[in-house]
């Protein structure tokens, strides 16, 4: 099972942030050991050089009967055993190790047949050096680090910045604001914020794709209301026609036609009014069970009506009632009975017992037209209701009951 990683370890610093540490660590780790090896190799040699040349001093006064100098002498006992041996077998060799708590280069070689002639050099001068040049290293090392660390840093929060800068306006483009846009300064023509980058590549094309969008959502507005506007005149006429034709059951069904194209026009309309964004509230405080009531009643529709807590609403009322006989139209005419109206406090339910809500509806809330399984109606209903819902500020959600049904929730902000 992989472990799970906390959030904040997933963003684009942090990742970048300990790229630059490891990769800084392992450059510093590479290069001190570098440093360190050639030192100490060399400073090494220069001991080795040394013992050796005072053992050769040292043989030539021994064999001449001289009296050596200290720290020279045959089978000292703080001659290391390994050195002893390679010098009794006849070679020479140098060897670092302690002697009276001081660091000391042993340089050993044979004389006498079994016996080993053996000179120490102090050690001490180079050790410090070696342990100097080690502390030196690990805190240039470390600062070092620090630095590039803290360069990184602000070099990526400056991208994540512009990054999450664009994601905010994505985000506020998505929940229908279509005015807003990145502007990075690096995607000018002239831009002295200096030359563009990826990040501004990705701003460009998001302030591209919303201007797109917005005029081609400003288009269709404009055809819909240009659309009803001009089919109002006709209908009328149409209208006043078919009240002037013989009762029967022919003039019965070009009333009825024409009484449904009135009402696709009005809602092609309302929608437009929508679009626009100008819409005013007419605001009064009304208590939410009675008005529910009195919704259901205008739809006409035999619907059973609950208040389980009623509560008095700042609202427009008639944008109220319409949300409301939608939703209650909406379920009569795609559900099955029975059809349920709930009043919990400022929040109110419609639900039927039919076979719910598409998937597409759920997800992603109610399209204009969109019908699906060759059911009636021209999708327009639900879409008043939510455009009329983020008039007065409240939230409409789809959803489908567990048990069969279309669920139907509003959520309304109570005094």
């Amino acid at each position: 099972m992989r472990p799970v990683l906390p959030q904040w370890s997933g963003t684009l610093a942090v990742k970048a942030a300990v790229f630059i540490a490891v990769m800084c660590c392992a450059l510093a780790a590479l290069l001190g050991v570098l440093v360190h090896v050639q030192v100490t190799n060399q400073t090494v040699g220069q001991a080795r050089d040394q013992a050796l040349e005072r053992l050769t001093q040292a043989t030539e006064r021994y064999e001449a009967g001289d009296t050596l100098w200290r720290g020279a002498g045959v089978d000292p006992p703080e001659l290391p055993r390994e050195l002893r041996d390679l010098a009794v077998a006849g070679d020479r060799g140098t060897m670092v190790a302690d002697r009276a708590g001081r660091p000391t280069m042993w340089a050993a070689g044979p004389v006498d047949g079994e016996r080993a002639l053996a000179v120490a050099v102090d050690y001490s001068q180079q050790a410090r050096t070696i342990e100097g040049l080690d502390r030196a290293i690990l805190w240039s090392s470390g600062l070092a680090i620090g630095a590039t660390l803290l360069v990184g840093a602000f070099a990526v929060t400056r991208v994540t910045r512009r990054l999450h800068t664009t994601a905010l306006v994505a985000r506020r483009i998505s929940a229908g604001d279509l005015d807003a846009r990145v502007n990075d300064p690096r995607t000018g023509p002239r831009t002295t914020a200096g030359p563009p980058d990826e990040v501004a590549a990705v701003a460009a094309a998001l302030d591209s794709m919303a201007a797109s969008l917005q005029g081609k959502l400003l288009a269709e507005q404009r055809f819909t209301a240009d659309v009803a506007h001009e089919l109002r005149t006709p209908l009328t006429g149409l209208h006043a026609a078919a009240e002037l034709l013989p009762p029967g059951r022919p003039t019965e069904l070009v009333r009825d036609r024409v009484a449904a194209l009135r009402t696709l026009t009005e809602d092609l309309l309302e929608i437009s009014r929508l679009d626009t964004g100008r819409e005013r509230l007419e605001l009064d405080t009304e208590r939410l069970g009675p008005l529910a009531e009195r919704a259901v009643r205008a739809a006409g529709s035999d619907t059973e009506v609950r208040v389980v807590r009623d509560v008095a609403v700042e609202t427009d009322r008639r944008r109220l009632e319409r949300v409301l006989g939608n939703l209650v139209a909406n379920a009569h005419k795609h559900g099955r009975g029975p059809v349920v109206l709930t009043v919990d406090g400022p929040v109110v339910t419609v639900r039927d017992h039919g076979d719910g809500f598409p998937e597409y509806l759920v997800a992603h809330g109610p399209q204009r037209f969109r019908t699906e399984g060759g059911t009636r109606g021209h999708g327009l209903g639900l879409t008043i209701a939510r455009g009329q819902a983020e008039v007065l500020g409240a939230r409409l959600v789809f959803a489908n009951a567990p048990d069969g049904g279309a669920v139907a929730t509003l959520e309304l902000a109570s005094e």
